[in-house]
Formats: C-alpha cells, structure tokens, sequence
C-alpha cells in the first residue's frame, strides 16, 4: 500500500473507534490469507458502521476482506489488494428468536456454538454440521458456501435461510427476503451472497428457519469390499422408504492412523427418531446392505459411544481432519449426480497418489490427495495431478469441480476454480452491479471476480 492509502486507513477510527483498529504486524498475521496480510483490521460494532467503512474504502480506493472467526480465510483465491481487513465479530447478537414460529435473526459473527447452544435450549438446532463449527461464525459459514452432512435430509444454507441484510460494494445497505417461512415477496436476491466469498456483499444478518432438534438418533455403518457395492447401497437406500438424517461414502486408506486394505469402502448412515422407528430403519438397512453387497459385505454395525463421536465428527469436520495433520494435501469438491458416484469412485483409482475420499450421498463428493510431503518436489506431483482432474471438468461424472482446499504455493500455478462456467458473463455484470468499485475481496472468486 502506498503513503497515502496507509494515512487513509487512519481514518476508520472515527468510524468505528481507535480501540477496534489493528495496526500492530504481529496481530495482523491472524488474518493473512495466502501468505499476504492486511495494512490493518477495523472491527466495526454496527451494521451502520459497516456502511460507513465500506463507502470509505470506495472512496478511498481501498480493498477489503470481510473476516469472522477466519478458519476458511485459505479458500478461494488470494485478493489482487488486501489493503484491510473487516473483522464482523462484533456483530455477534441473537437480533430475534421466535421458537413457536422456528424463526432465527442473528448478526453475521455470531458463533455457530453459541447459536447452538441458544437452540438446543427450546429444543431446535439448525442443520449447520459444518467444518470449523466449534469456532465458525455464521455469516462466515454461509458466506463461504460449506455444506454439511445434514443436507441429505434439510437441504443447504439455499433451503433454509429464509432472509439476509448485507453492504453491496458501495455502502448501500441492502436486505433480501423474510423472517419468517411463507415469505413471497421480491426476489430471494441473498441466495447470490451464499458461497460468494464476501465478493458481491457483507452479510450483517441472517434469519434461519430453524428445525426441532431429534432426541434420538443413531449411526450405523456398512464395510463393503470395492465401490461398486457401497454406491448400490446407496442406490437401493435412496429408493427405499428409509429418510436417513445423513448418508456418506468413505474410502479412508491409512490415513490418521486408520488402516483398511485399499478397495475397503464405508457407508455411514444415520436416522432420528423415538426408539421403535430406529430398530425398524436397523433391520431394513440391514437387508439393503445385505442385498446390495453380497459376498462384498465385510460388517454392519451399530456405531456407539467413541466411536460414533469420531466417526459424525471426521464427516462433518472432513477437511479440518485431512489438513490439520497435512496441511500440504489439496481437497477437490466435485459436484455430480448421485447416480454418477459410481462412476467418479472408479475413476479415481486412476490416481497417481494417497487419496481419501468422502461422498455426500446426494451427489459431492471431496477428494483429498495425500503427498507424502510439502516438498517441492511433492508439489510438483500435486499440481500435475490437479490440472489432470480439472482437464475432465465439465463432462459427467466431473459435472463441476473446484478445489476447495490447497497449499498456497499451488495458488501461483491453479486456478482453485477450475475452468470458467459457461455463465461467467453473468456473473461478471452482478459482480459490477453489486460492487462497481471491486472494494470486496477483489480477485478471490471465479474468474479473478
């Protein structure tokens, strides 16, 4: 940044007070991304002081990122500016709560524990099982677009947000939606704001349709030698009557300690319900099981105790569990059809490295590929088999493939998006409507947008 954008920066004080600004370089690290961290942090407490700070840095010609609790600053690609960072934690309040109506207001940093913990009081949760969320703020979660293993039964962040108060690139303040659930008014404009990265708005309040929280719930868990039998499981599930809570496909290898012969595949699956409609979804899936897998079928069981706490906790928490241990692995997000998991699965055998893979039963699917190292030479590897996923973008079963987590020297070399969308004009002119002056997160989503 040059002189004078670092004597604008001083500036924000008198927006949001010399006490929520962070100059000091050491602090400043907290929010790198990619190795570049900002000139300085403002932390404002109110969403009209996000307004203010946001036509300050238009006017200024100043690039910011909106952050939260920062566990998904390494998604997407790095900013062309970074010039400050726009710390939303303050914005940390339960705006409204009506749990007769199952209607949630909440400031963008409230944290998803706290949230939880408000719920779990009236006996609601909301279906937000997401990585990071012991630490993840809720516009962070929703603005980063992770899903979570829930979807099988309550859909995404698209099915139950049911409105959105956000800053458009030139500090107007907008909102979009309701608060309650037969809202069908306007356009559902928030929806572009989920998973954007902060690049179209900064989300300031969510209102979340909420959901009764089950008492009772069990995970169980089929070992099949060799995809096919674990994707017609998958199959025959999905043409059942069986409504499971969650329905994942692992292929674990050896990694974390965890050792199955290499075409050993799992299925976990679980249910909610009062006791005897649990042993009722026990006794069927295991006659799904056993049809689908035949001789294939290595084991089915009941998970309890440790290790259904570990088993619900790697699924939802997948790419915390693959990178904390190796930061050096890159984590693919590739979206198909379910009926095309078989076909991704025997793909990836063609792979010239470790892999781990966990597969959504609706149809994503993340691939993590394990170097053995962050040596260069491992890199080297790494991007060669990137660039040869992304070459089978676009065609089934790669319907769409970005990576959604990788090391940052990767980033100099890939693209993360992959190869541009046929509708990348139309993103190009929502990005210049929404934020004329690329004042946010400038360069970080598809296409450099």
């Amino acid at each position: 940044m040059n002189a004078s954008g670092a004597v604008a920066l001083s500036q924000l004080a008198d927006i949001a007070g010399e006490a929520n600004i962070i100059r000091d370089r050491t602090q400043l690290v907290a929010y790198q991304i990619d190795g570049e961290s900002p000139s300085a942090a403002v932390r404002p407490g109110s969403a009209e002081e996000v307004a203010e700070i946001v036509k300050f840095a238009g006017r200024e010609k100043l690039a910011l990122v909106a952050t939260g609790a920062r566990t998904k600053l390494e998604m997407g690609m790095p900013p062309r500016r970074y010039d400050f960072a726009l710390d939303m934690t303050r914005l940390d309040r339960v705006v409204a709560y009506d749990p007769g109506d199952l209607t949630l207001s909440v400031e963008a940093g409230t944290p998803l524990r706290r949230i939880a913990a408000e719920l779990a009081a009236h006996g609601q949760f909301l279906p937000l099982e997401v990585p990071f969320a012991d630490r993840a703020t809720a516009g962070g979660t929703i603005a980063s677009g992770v899903d979570s293993p829930l979807r099988q039964a309550y859909g995404t962040a698209r099915d139950f947000v049911l409105g959105m108060e956000f800053v458009t690139g030139d500090g107007a303040a907008a909102k979009s939606g309701g608060r309650v659930v037969k809202n069908v008014s306007g356009y559902d404009i928030h929806k572009l704001m989920i998973g954007s990265l902060g690049t179209l708005g900064v989300i300031t309040r969510i209102n979340f349709r909420t959901f009764p929280l089950p008492r009772t719930t069990r995970t169980l868990m089929a070992a099949f030698r060799g995809s096919p039998s674990a994707c017609a499981f998958r199959k025959a599930i999905a043409q059942s009557v069986l409504r499971p809570r969650s329905l994942d496909i692992l292929r674990l290898g050896a990694h974390a300690g965890v050792s199955f012969e290499k075409d050993r595949w799992l299925v976990a699956v679980s249910f909610s319900g009062d006791g005897n409609v649990l042993e009722r979804d026990q006794r069927e899936l295991k006659i799904l099981a056993e049809d689908s897998g035949g001789s294939s079928l290595e084991s089915f069981v009941e998970l309890q105790g440790d290790a259904e706490t570990n088993t619900t906790r790697f699924i939802s928490n997948f790419p915390v569990a693959i990178r904390e241990p190796a930061p050096w692995a890159a984590i693919f997000k590739i979206s198909t059809l379910p009926t095309e998991l078989v076909e991704v699965a025997r793909a990836l055998e063609s792979i010239q490295m470790p892999w781990v893979v966990l597969m959504r039963g609706l149809g994503v699917a993340y691939l993590a590929l394990m170097p053995s190292d962050g040596s260069e030479g491992s890199l080297r590897a790494l991007k060669q088999e990137c660039a040869r996923i992304f070459g089978l973008a676009g065609r089934p079963p790669w319907r769409h493939v970005t990576l959604a987590w990788c090391p940052a020297a990767l980033k100099s070399e890939i693209d993360v998006w992959g190869p541009l969308p046929a509708d990348f004009p139309l993103m190009k002119k929502l990005k210049a409507v929404f934020d004329p002056g690329e004042v946010l997160s400038p360069g970080r989503f598809v296409g450099g947008i």
